[in-house]
């Protein structure tokens, strides 16, 4: 087999197995950073091992069990190995190396659960959350992650180290939350999925609306989610808004990479897979029970969007109550000015434009350019152009994606002709 083709191969077993070995590991050794150069030496050996004999039928398998051994030698040397992993290392000599039970791909979930909760601990901040969950949880290198979020590749290394040193110092366990803070710590977890995911959707910077692979990266570590703890709504409420979200991505720019508005999309070329699949979490969701949260309720908008055929047949009605319901359990200058576009399809842009002037003063919002953007918009509809044009500009001073700002400078010029 070609070389390039085994590497190949190889980076994808990467990116499916080594969460699980480096949680598997971290519960080992107690040391996260231990566990992870241990996981990174297991796939030094197997490149070696596969690029001569080829990749095994059970590679994750392989990956573990070459770990592990690798982690009791160390384990050994430092006179710190317990009983326990004495068994476990007699167990891993004398039986079928990739034979892994029921029980032991159980244990593998619960510890990977184990690394998510710990990776997204609330000691670090929002940044280093990101950085470590992609690292460690989506298996990015510190290169990928630095090319998806555009900064240099040393800031995302020593993101990294001082979020690994700052759960050490801390002394963050290795476990499950206890049920008083289960669930504040699992709003962490979905929180560092929705920054990355959002992060991809509307860059904030550069030279491309959208980073598809942080998004898709970012699903990804949702669906596993999902997988490890599979009664939690607003999980399902999350997977449903990023499916259904990742499934206009095909038309959301032009072919030059410029920005294409949700109302003047091509519909008929937005991926139905995505969609039903956002549907049926957003479901699945509601048979769990208990009212929407935060993220079920911006699926539900959404999907409103999703389901309708064309631009006229959206039920604007639905998504401003929706917006309504948002803003009582996660208020926010951003979920008004949101609810101000619902309001404008529904009773017109006079109506929204009060709602906008009344957040021109939010500290929030004093450099986000979506308010004089959607003020703009708002003024267009009300043939007030010089005042909409100044708008747009003010708005392609604020942001600093490139394809916004052409597209915001666009119509700024657009409304003086």
């Amino acid at each position: 087999m070609d070389e390039s083709i085994i590497h190949q191969r190889i980076e994808s077993v990467w990116r499916l197995e080594s969460a699980k070995i480096i949680a598997s590991l971290t519960r080992m050794v107690k040391d996260i950073s231990l566990a992870e150069d241990v996981t990174q030496d297991a796939l030094i050996i197997a490149i070696e091992h596969w690029s001569v004999s080829g990749i095994p039928d059970n590679p994750g398998a392989w990956l573990m069990t070459v770990a592990k051994r690798k982690a009791i030698d160390i384990l050994r040397r430092k006179k710190r190995l317990e009983q326990k992993y004495e068994h476990i290392a007699f167990e891993m000599n004398t039986h079928n190396d990739y034979d892994f039970s029921e029980e032991i791909e159980e244990e593998i979930k619960d510890n990977v659960l184990r690394l998510l909760f710990m990776t997204c601990h609330p000691v670090l901040s929002k940044n280093a959350r990101v950085a470590l969950t992609l690292r460690l949880v989506g298996g990015l290198t510190t290169e990928e992650i630095a090319q998806a979020f555009l900064v240099p590749e040393a800031t995302i290394a020593q993101r990294i180290v001082r979020a690994k040193r700052t759960l050490a110092t801390a002394n963050v366990p290795f476990e499950i939350p206890q049920k008083s803070a289960y669930e504040e710590r699992l709003s962490s977890v979905l929180e560092v999925i929705y920054l990355m995911f959002n992060e991809g959707y509307s860059a904030t910077s550069g030279n491309n609306l959208i980073r598809m692979n942080l998004c898709y990266e970012a699903l990804r570590v949702g669906r596993v989610l999902a997988d490890l703890i599979f009664k939690e709504p607003e999980v399902y409420g999350l997977i449903a808004l990023m499916e259904i979200q990742v499934s206009r991505f095909k038309t959301r720019t032009n072919t030059e990479g410029e920005m294409i508005l949700l109302m003047d999309q091509n519909r008929s070329l937005w991926n139905q897979d995505h969609i039903q699949r956002g549907v049926a979490a957003l479901k699945k969701a509601e048979d769990l029970g208990g009212t929407f949260g935060l993220y079920a309720l911006q699926a539900a908008i959404a999907a409103c969007h999703a389901i309708a055929d064309t631009p006229e047949k959206t039920n604007w009605k639905r998504i401003s109550v929706l917006y309504e319901a948002l803003s009582k359990i996660a208020p926010s200058p951003v979920v008004e000015l949101n609810r101000a576009v619902a309001i404008s399809m529904v009773y017109g842009p006079l109506a929204a434009l009060e709602i906008v002037d009344s957040l021109l003063l939010e500290p929030a919002l004093k450099n986000y350019h979506l308010l004089p953007s959607v003020k703009g918009n708002f003024l267009l509809k009300l043939g007030r152009k010089i005042e909409a044009s100044e708008e747009f500009q003010r708005a392609a001073l604020l942001t600093q994606n490139i394809q916004e700002q052409k597209f915001l400078l666009k119509q700024a010029k657009d409304c003086t002709k």
